[in-house]
């Protein structure tokens, strides 16, 4: 059991779209993720999804509207509700669902990660 630091963890990631985990409790993962630009629509057939900006802002754009998120600020995406993060500039997002939840949900393509790496 150790602590962990956002910041120095956020510092080893150099890709974005591509989650990492950084922590895992009650079949749950903790993932921390870089956004910048537009990422595919989707949705999860059964997982609920939370995102929790640490630094920086995005969109999550939903069919009907369009949510901006603010540093300090979470929403969770109910399963089957389609979205898509769009960030204008780089951000740091904590993600918390199911572990096995696919980035990509129910589409697949060259940005899933099936098996998201330690960080």
């Amino acid at each position: 059991m150790d602590k962990i630091n956002l910041a120095e963890k956020f510092a080893h990631i150099h890709h974005h779209w591509e989650p990492r985990v950084a922590g895992e409790l009650n079949g749950q993962q903790v993932k921390l993720v870089k956004f910048k630009g537009a990422f595919d629509w989707h949705h999860h057939e059964n997982e609920d999804e939370m995102f929790l900006v640490v630094a920086g802002s995005f969109e999550l754009h939903l069919r009907d509207r369009v949510i901006r998120l603010d540093q300090g600020e979470f929403i969770v995406v109910p399963h089957g509700v389609e979205h898509r993060p769009v960030a204008a500039e780089e951000v740091q997002v904590m993600l918390f669902e199911p572990a096995g939840t696919l980035n990509t949900g129910n589409t697949t393509n060259e940005r899933t990660v099936t098996a998201p790496r330690p960080i």
